[in-house]
């Protein structure tokens, strides 16, 4: 009897013996939320697919370990693996479903890593099969134990939608395009109705993985045979598509003859180099890429994807035209391309810049560009190609024009301003130009709409500007005085001395005024008592006074009587 049937023994035993009262708690797993949140903490933010696959070994050492399910000790390997009877347990939990998806998530961080190692050693592609084979077996496994009963409802259609949305990927890399698809949309579908099920907050991570599947739905159709299901330049500027230039061999050759000359104002131009002609057939469908993209920035991120293999193709080519003067032509009809698709990326910047001194910038690039390509001598003598590209040059002086004169009047300018205005407005009105670009065209009617609007705020700017510099200021008679303001208040009077940095308003330090040192106090109440009759008693005195005689007299006079 092996290790692991015991365990299931004794779990049955324990099942049997101590059976619970109240039904098992449900598992949850989210399983997208789960995955997102560790990727997004251990290197998946920068593209390290080897430090996310490090933290996921260690991660189910340290589950198994909790879990008390190692496979064996240090010496001797004893494969254990998780069943349903580990989660009917009643002490069991969620973490048992952990050790199968974070397997998988091993499995796959290891055949990403490997995907990028690809590019420069090919035979990696087969152990990146290998191994994303290893993580649909684990991912089916985790869609099994997820059926239990005890596993709510959202924990088995995550499950589902997991492992088929690894297995798709499998089958991606196998080029096995129905199955991939089949199984790819059934992901979606399950991830899209999660989402409208799930509150506001949550539903961020779902619809995210919805779009990651898009592009490869429409991939796997366009092999199959849908070929209005996919744009490959989208694709590429979406990092869908690392390999691009073989795989546009292998979709194009199924369709279209092989490209041998291009046509170029009454030249043909042989294309002898097979890279060349690869390229040449996948931007065929580069402005129909264009027209599709959602917004500007998506037009001018196809466009500087262009750019980069435009470089690297142009560089193929002059290498070739210093040896076979045949392709010198190819080399001219390369630049042209370059030219056109510049002056398209520089006409939608001209469309998001706020600032119009930027965009007369750009409008200089472009004049000049094409300028430069109209002097080439292979169509120098060609009427045709002359008229073309002296047409788009016009265009292109007209905007020149306009945005010239918003950044006039933007300095206040506005004489200057409303005669470029006027220049401009004679320009568009002339005859109507064949125009290469739609971005162009609405460029060009949109300064057709806003000229005349913007000549006449000039104008009128203008005019005001002028009749406030005619406005004649009244003299007004100053009035100078050498009195402070502090002893003149009653008198107004408009003097600009006041309004100066040194106004007269108080005489400082002030004028010296005599005052007494000490206060005198006078009663004068005094003035005003009334005293009491006291005559009565002035009698009585005088009598006593008349009754004393000579002998008082005589006593005073030599001091007898005296006490």
């Amino acid at each position: 009897m092996t290790i692991e049937e015991s365990d299931a023994n004794n779990l049955q035993e324990d099942v049997k013996d101590k059976k619970p009262q109240e039904p098992l708690k449900p598992l949850t797993l989210e399983i997208l939320k789960a995955i997102k949140d560790s990727q997004q903490q251990h290197g998946l933010r920068h593209g390290d697919y080897q430090r996310y696959r490090g933290y996921c070994s260690r991660r189910i050492r340290r589950l198994r370990k909790v879990l008390k399910l190692p496979q064996g000790d240090r010496r001797h390997f004893k494969r254990r693996d998780v069943n349903e009877q580990h989660l009917l347990h009643p002490n069991s939990d969620e973490r048992y479903l952990h050790i199968y998806l974070v397997m998988t998530e091993r499995c796959w961080a290891y055949a990403m890593q490997l995907r990028q190692e690809s590019n420069t050693e090919p035979r990696k592609k087969f152990h990146l099969i290998q191994k994303l084979r290893k993580a649909s077996t684990y991912a089916l496994q985790l869609e099994e134990l997820c059926k239990v009963e005890r596993c709510d409802a959202r924990t088995k259609l995550e499950a589902q939608a997991y492992a088929a949305w690894i297995q798709g990927t499998l089958e991606f890399e196998l080029h096995l395009w129905l199955k991939a698809t089949e199984n790819l949309k059934k992901a979606q579908v399950i991830y899209e109705k999660l989402s409208s099920t799930l509150p506001e907050e949550d539903q961020l991570t779902y619809k995210q993985r919805v779009e990651e599947i898009a592009p490869s739905l429409r991939y796997c159709a366009y092999n199959i045979g849908d070929e209005k299901a996919v744009d490959l330049l989208e694709l590429k500027s979406q990092g869908i598509l690392e390999n691009f230039e073989t795989l546009v061999a292998q979709t194009k050759t199924k369709t279209a003859q092989v490209l041998q000359e291009i046509q170029w104002f009454g030249v043909k131009v042989p294309v002898t180099i097979e890279r060349i002609r690869l390229f040449l057939l996948g931007i065929e469908g580069l402005d129909e890429s264009l027209k599709n993209a959602e917004d500007t920035q998506a037009k001018i991120k196809i466009l500087e994807d262009l750019f980069i293999d435009l470089r690297d193709i142009i560089s193929l080519a002059r290498e070739s035209a210093r040896t076979e003067k045949q392709n010198q032509i190819l080399l001219s009809y390369l630049l042209s391309i370059r030219v056109q698709r510049t002056s398209q990326r520089n006409l939608l910047l001209v469309q998001q810049t706020r600032r119009a001194q930027d965009c007369v910038r750009l409008l200089d690039i472009v004049i000049q560009q094409t300028t430069e390509l109209t002097q080439n001598d292979i169509i120098k003598n060609d009427e045709q190609a002359q008229k073309h590209y002296n047409e788009q040059i016009h265009a292109y002086k007209i905007l020149r024009s306009f945005y010239l004169a918003k950044t006039q009047a933007a300095q206040k300018r506005w004489k200057e301003a409303a005669v470029l205005y006027d220049i401009t407005q004679n320009a568009v009105n002339e005859k109507p130009l064949n125009l290469l670009f739609t971005e162009l065209e609405q460029l060009m009617k949109y300064v057709q709409e806003r000229v005349e609007i913007e000549k006449t705020k000039a104008r009128a700017n203008f005019v005001l500007e002028k009749e406030d510099e005619n406005i004649s200021i009244v003299p007004q008679k100053v009035y100078k005085s050498k009195k402070p303001l502090i002893e003149r208040l009653d008198d107004f009077r408009e003097e600009p001395q006041l309004l100066s940095k040194n106004p007269n308003l108080v005489s400082l330090p002030t004028a010296m005024e005599p005052i007494p040192v000490k206060p005198l106090f006078y009663d004068l109440a005094l003035n005003f008592v009334e005293f009491p009759d006291l005559s009565e008693k002035l009698e009585s005195v005088q009598k006593s006074k008349q009754g004393a005689g000579i002998s008082g007299f005589v006593k005073g006079l030599w001091g007898w009587g005296k006490k």
